[in-house]
């Protein structure tokens, strides 16, 4: 796949105006609605779609299988963000009308960091051919690991960035609205809301430890990588908006993902024995989901009802 430096430049223009038009339409503080968020996650789905049509019709079928491959990957794997997002907020108790001004800057810093991961992976493979073995082997070993802890929580009172931060940079325990620093007895301090950026940026960075290799598994095109990464991060605000309230009725849902990991990482290891059709990639991920997500409901439903 031969990708021109204009169409690096363009993606990375359209990425930078969606964020200039997504800061400027929520430059007014305010708690966004599930209205307003089923809204823009229609904007960011339609944009990633729209791309992956552009794929195909430039690159061919193959190609657009992978990006949307690795789209998909990507957008269930971001749901376990959504959950840790809204631990983290409820913990901290941020006001809902300053949670989307936080989220927008770890998104921007979700997009850095994982460029660099995206670039020092290529570079894995290419020097390294069975990096993709152990990469395989991680995802496996991690989709396990999901299952058996799904239950836990973390305390973020012990955390080690928590107290690392806390100690090299002075703060206040009050929100100053959505500002990440004031002066408070002549000294410069970081509010709660810079507090909670740090945790998320940190936890993207864990996740993405996870969802770049998921998504090796399926295309080792460095820009079918970073395009259907951007385009399932994008939405991930609008994804925390829509979801935060109905978390609790996805019982099942870190089940499914722990299992979305394990079948990309055997995937990766099959490389050389059989590699699996994108086609059929793709649909045993939307199968695991779309089993997750409906025996959650289920299961809650009947407890709605019993209650």
């Amino acid at each position: 796949m031969t990708v021109p430096i204009w169409a690096w430049a363009a993606v990375l223009g359209v990425i930078l105006l969606m964020l200039a038009v997504d800061l400027l339409a929520h430059r007014r503080a305010h708690v966004v609605g599930v209205r307003e968020a089923l809204a823009w996650s229609a904007v960011w789905v339609a944009l990633g779609l729209a791309f992956g049509a552009v794929i195909w019709w430039v690159w061919g079928a193959e190609f657009a299988g992978q990006y949307f491959a690795g789209y998909v990957i990507e957008k269930s794997l971001a749901v376990d963000n959504v959950f840790v997002f809204a631990i983290i907020f409820g913990y901290f108790a941020v006001p809902r009308e300053y949670q989307h001004r936080v989220l927008f800057y770890g998104v921007l810093g979700a997009l850095v960091f994982r460029a660099v991961f995206i670039a020092a992976g290529s570079v894995l493979i290419a020097s390294f051919a069975w990096i993709l073995y152990v990469f395989g082997a991680f995802l496996v070993l991690t989709g396990i690991r999901m299952a058996l802890h799904r239950d836990e929580t973390v305390d973020y009172e012990n955390n080690a960035v928590l107290r690392v931060f806390r100690r090299l940079v002075p703060a206040t325990d009050r929100f100053h609205g959505k500002k990440f620093f004031v002066r408070e007895a002549g000294r410069r301090v970081a509010t709660p809301l810079l507090t909670v950026l740090v945790l998320i940026e940190v936890s993207d960075v864990v996740f993405a430890v996870d969802s770049i290799p998921a998504i090796f598994a399926v295309t080792q095109e460095p820009f079918l990588v970073f395009t259907s990464n951007a385009f399932a991060i994008l939405g991930l605000r609008a994804m925390y908006f829509l979801l935060a309230d109905l978390m609790h009725r996805f019982v099942y849902l870190k089940l499914g993902l722990a299992a979305v990991l394990v079948w990309v990482g055997v995937k990766m290891l099959l490389l050389d024995v059989w590699k699996i059709p994108t086609a059929l990639s793709l649909g045993v991920v939307g199968a695991i989901l779309a089993t997750a997500v409906t025996a959650s409901l289920l299961r809650t439903s009947a407890v709605s009802r019993k209650e």
